[in-house]
């Protein structure tokens, strides 16, 4: 069975990555991750997560991944031999004298090699296989061939399946530095590839690729025997990290018991669309990427406001769930309950209370809490969405 491996920026999107089904979650420490923009962890909260995850029976991945300079390796062995002490999984690296580091200390550290090597070959895996890595995060732009013939080496594959892509190879840009004199490489990436450039009397220039999504091929890659499939996003919101690993999770165990279904493939194929708000393909998987894989002409970024609520009680007496507001919404819209250990439903907003039982006609504020008349009680951190597609139209 294929780990689904899921990104978390904060404490609290670790919680709601394993509660939607990831098996495990990478983060970055303080130092040494290419997502300084991220809150990421601190050395407590590593052992906290790692603990955290441990009791779940999950794991726990850190990135090491920047390009390093001579003065980056500033406190790197007493960080490598934290990590080690405080039993995290393993590490992701790309750097040849940071996995040295991890052999000559004798850690216990699983090296996961990152996409940041660019890896596409097989010759390449016997190389980093003598160092002592023990699985390889592929480059995005490996093809279905190439994966093909690293997964027969019998090395442990990694895969990405979900997330933005970069104008670079395999993350390795500069026009962050270049542009704003932010190092892409060392956790800077100000995103120049979404700006908008004028060009020859074009105001709406872009270079930025549409989205990676695997859904159309992730049965595909589960019978290659992926063993790791990994989304993109340790910056996004709660609310995207819940979407995503809920469609994969819900993919990948259809496939595994048998009850996958072209109908299923393309709902959560306009679930996830729409969650990012952005157009999506698998990129390099199947073919080159072509200009129906690139956005040339701009695009609208505004945010769809899709997530409603976060549920965050179930009020017994009154047969009321509790949600925590996220956004706008009124009495007679229609909308969707999702959530871990549930089957997605419709609800008919009918009637909204407030926190003493009066009746508003809307919801206008967010973190405000408010109840909904519901028979029966829902998970806690379930959350509530704009109905925008009929499950049943697909199935």
């Amino acid at each position: 069975m294929p780990e689904l491996l899921a990104p978390a920026g904060d404490f609290e999107k670790l919680e709601f990555a394993y509660l939607y089904g990831a098996d495990a979650v990478y983060f970055g420490g303080q130092d040494f991750s290419l997502r300084a923009n991220a809150k990421n962890f601190s050395l407590e909260d590593i052992k906290k997560a790692t603990e955290y995850a441990h009791s779940l029976g999950k794991k726990v991945y850190v990135t090491v991944n920047i390009v390093f300079h001579n003065n980056d390796f500033t406190g790197l062995e007493e960080y490598l031999k934290y990590l080690d002490e405080v039993l995290v999984d393993g590490i992701i690296a790309s750097d040849i004298a940071v996995i040295k580091l991890v052999q000559e200390l004798k850690l216990k550290l699983s090296v996961c090699l990152s996409t940041q090597a660019s890896l596409l070959n097989t010759r390449a895996v016997k190389f980093w296989k003598k160092l002592g890595v023990t699985r390889v995060v592929l480059a995005r732009e490996a093809s279905r061939e190439e994966i093909k013939r690293i997964k027969d080496t019998g090395i442990e594959v990694e895969t990405f399946i979900h997330g933005a892509m970069c104008t670079s190879f395999s993350g390795k840009c500069v026009l962050s530095n270049y542009m704003t004199l932010r190092d892409s490489n060392r956790g800077g990436c100000a995103q120049v590839c979404r700006w908008n450039f004028n060009v020859e009397n074009n105001p709406d220039l872009t270079i930025t690729p549409k989205d990676l999504n695997m859904i159309p091929f992730i049965k595909e890659e589960i019978a290659m025997g992926i063993d790791s499939f990994k989304i993109e996003g340790r910056m996004r919101s709660i609310y995207y990290i819940a979407t995503v690993i809920d469609s994969y999770r819900r993919m990948i165990d259809a496939c595994l018991n048998g009850t996958l279904t072209t109908g299923m493939e393309k709902y959560y194929l306009n679930i996830l669309n729409r969650c990012a708000n952005r157009e999506s393909t698998p990129q390099f998987y199947d073919k080159l990427p072509g200009v129906e894989e690139q956005y040339y002409n701009g695009r609208e970024e505004a945010s769809n406001q899709d997530f409603l609520g976060l549920v965050v009680g179930y009020d017994e007496i009154n047969k009321m769930v509790i949600v925590e507001s996220r956004n706008y919404f009124k009495v007679g819209d229609v909308v969707e309950f999702f959530g871990p250990n549930m089957e997605t439903f419709t609800y008919n907003i009918n009637t909204i209370y407030n926190e003493t039982l009066e009746k508003l006609d809307a919801s206008r504020h967010p973190k405000v809490l408010v109840k909904l008349p519901l028979d029966e009680k829902i998970e806690k951190n379930s959350m509530m969405r704009l109905k925008v597609f009929d499950k049943r139209d697909f199935l």
